[in-house]
């Protein structure tokens, strides 16, 4: 992107980690040993300095770059186990859960402190409510964890400090398996490409220790989300932020992956421009910037037309629609050749993105033959390349 344009509209949040994007890191050693350079130059006009000396300081300087690159690999894999991991996690939440939901409105967002156990080990940890829609509509809307820094060292949870996580929306027969198959969203994007939000699976007891929440009694299923500075880091990027987003800014390739995986699960809550109310991009999407280019990584699947959320409706002014589980193209317009591929992109992931459904735990069998209905509709539309890809121009932004 135009240098002057990033410099003027986006603020770059760099994060650590051993691929392209530790150059960065790497510069700040080069600078701390340019400063002790300038310290060794002092004792040089002090007393001189032997040639032993110097090759003494080379070395140190040398060592102190290698332990650094080591310590930021350790660091990073140590916060990537928690979700390089497909088991279902098993996990007890305890705290004032009548509280936390009781003041769910307030403008101000109050933590509680609540106790997490994980494979044995108990965790004091803050929690909050969080979201945005489903703050409005759900009686247990999605929750964040906020952990101790320096607690996690050792257990399931290391390297992590803050995970957002999706729960069950109400008691509603509907609500579990409205999760699961947003997990199933998050999963099929994981096939497709790695720059893209990990998940975890759980299974969760709740206690209130207010004693005033009911229906808790049995195990729910929720999932975490991996946090978006480390999904920048494993990637080798970084999270950006801007007002807008000019289409050349955009990596080509994974655009198109972005716009025909929405078109897959039937999502059009999401947009390359602010939400209303915001003054930064994007609605739904993650701008995360490597070698130069953005790429928006998706995320919030629940008024897909996969999921199909009681609560799900597309939004008024878009057309065509009326219902989530009717198909509208919300992608920008590209280049042909670069459709093509992505199609044969998804057509070579087709059996596991069916597998992730059939694999769901909780659904009933028809269930998931009618999730799988969903998606082979368009999964069917590939095999007419052509056509689709007709279909994807003649519906496209810009």
């Amino acid at each position: 992107m135009p240098e002057s344009v990033s410099r003027q509209s986006s603020r770059k949040i760099p994060f650590n980690f051993p691929k392209r994007a530790y150059n960065e890191n790497l510069s700040s050693c080069v600078y701390i040993c340019d400063m002790t350079r300038s310290m060794k130059s002092a004792l040089q006009k002090a007393g001189g300095e032997s040639g032993g000396a110097r090759r003494d300081w080379r070395l140190s300087c040398f060592s102190f770059l290698l332990f650094f690159i080591l310590l930021i690999t350790v660091r990073s894999a140590a916060a990537s186990s928690l979700f390089d991991d497909d088991s279902i996690l098993d996990i007890e939440l305890k705290g004032p859960l009548s509280s936390l939901y009781k003041n769910k409105n307030d403008e101000v967002r109050e933590q509680r402190p609540f106790t997490l156990v994980a494979e044995g080990v108990e965790h004091d940890i803050k929690v909050r409510v969080r979201g945005k829609s489903r703050i409005e509509v759900c009686f247990f809307p999605p929750l964040r964890l906020n952990f101790k820094k320096g607690s996690v060292a050792g257990t399931v949870f290391a390297g992590q400090d803050k995970l957002k996580l999706v729960v069950h929306c109400s008691l509603s027969r509907y609500a579990e398996p409205d999760v699961l198959e947003e997990y199933a969203a998050y999963k099929i994007f994981n096939e497709l490409t790695d720059i893209s939000y990990r998940v975890r699976l759980l299974r969760i007891r709740y206690t209130d220790t207010e004693g005033q929440v009911k229906g808790l009694e049995n195990t729910h299923y929720g999932f975490i989300i991996e946090p978006t500075e480390q999904m920048a880091e494993r990637n080798g990027g970084m999270v950006v932020e801007k007002p807008g987003v000019a289409l050349k800014w955009l990596d080509p390739e994974y655009s198109a992956l972005v716009y025909l995986y929405q078109y897959l699960i039937g999502n059009t809550d999401w947009s390359l421009a602010p939400a209303r109310g915001e003054e930064l991009c994007c609605h739904n999407v993650s701008l995360i910037e490597i070698e130069s280019r953005l790429n928006p990584v998706p995320y919030d699947f629940d008024m897909s037309g996969l999921v199909n959320a009681h609560y799900a409706a597309p939004h008024p002014n878009l057309p065509r629609i009326d219902r989530v589980t009717q198909r509208l193209y919300r992608g920008y317009c590209t280049d042909p050749a670069i459709l093509r591929e992505t199609i044969h992109r998804i057509q070579d992931n087709r059996e596991n993105i069916v597998n992730i459904i059939n694999d769901l735990p909780l659904l009933k069998s028809s269930k998931k033959e009618q999730k799988i209905d969903f998606l082979e509709k368009t999964l069917d539309a590939t095999k007419k390349e052509d056509k689709l890809i007709r279909l994807l121009e003649s519906h496209c932004i810009g």
